[in-house]
């Protein structure tokens, strides 16, 4: 049987490329969507001058569009209910649902929507996305760490990524002066997140 030397020194050096296109070896950006049971964030502000307060959100959903092996993040957006804010004070709870801060009956919703993102390092980055609260829309930065990316050990066995997210901004940039000029609430507020994402199949 006689071998056709050319069309054999094509295909053997073209497999490389053709693998390198597979499916299996691109980068592919996937939807990760957040696991409520498994998000907290916190925030921490100074009251009086003498010791901070801090509180959370206790309700929130979000998505986003992730390429791990390209380290981009395309989009993503996350939605928290402003009337599930808790500090363990219900007075001051209530307090902060109405007005002078989160007027929640008129803003029910508090979203952060990614405008971009940049590394920092092995498994850091910044995340840049606009934060709208009160009905206005300003840039915040987040400093984010991947903390880990596995399939989960148990009960969803999903792949999940496993984040820890913070930045501290001025709530004034909304609008929200309440205490501010009597130095009985501060400006300065904190913000903590961690949370884990599963990977849509």
């Amino acid at each position: 049987m006689s071998v056709n030397r050319n069309a054999l020194f094509r295909s053997v050096v073209g497999f490389p490329a053709i693998l390198a296109l597979s499916p299996a070896a691109v980068a592919e950006p996937r939807t990760y969507v957040v696991d409520d049971e498994h998000f907290s964030i916190m925030f921490e502000i100074m009251h009086i001058g003498y010791a901070p307060v801090m509180g959370m959100f206790r309700e929130v959903e979000g998505e986003f569009v992730y390429d791990e092996e390209a380290r981009k993040l395309s989009s993503g957006q996350l939605v928290f209910q402003s009337d599930s804010v808790y500090t363990n004070h219900e007075k001051r709870d209530e307090h902060l649902r109405g007005s002078d801060f989160l007027g929640t009956e008129k803003y029910p919703e508090i979203t952060f929507t990614v405008t971009d993102f940049k590394t920092t390092g092995e498994n850091t980055g910044k995340v840049t996305g606009g934060l709208t609260m009160l009905g206005q829309t300003n840039p915040v930065v987040l400093d984010v760490t991947l903390n880990k990316s596995a399939v989960y050990p148990f009960g969803h066995e999903e792949y999940t990524l496993g984040i820890s997210a913070s930045t501290t901004l001025k709530r004034s940039d909304w609008g929200m002066t309440y205490g501010i000029d009597q130095a009985m609430v501060g400006d300065e507020v904190t913000l903590r997140f961690g949370f884990e994402a599963n990977r849509e199949s």
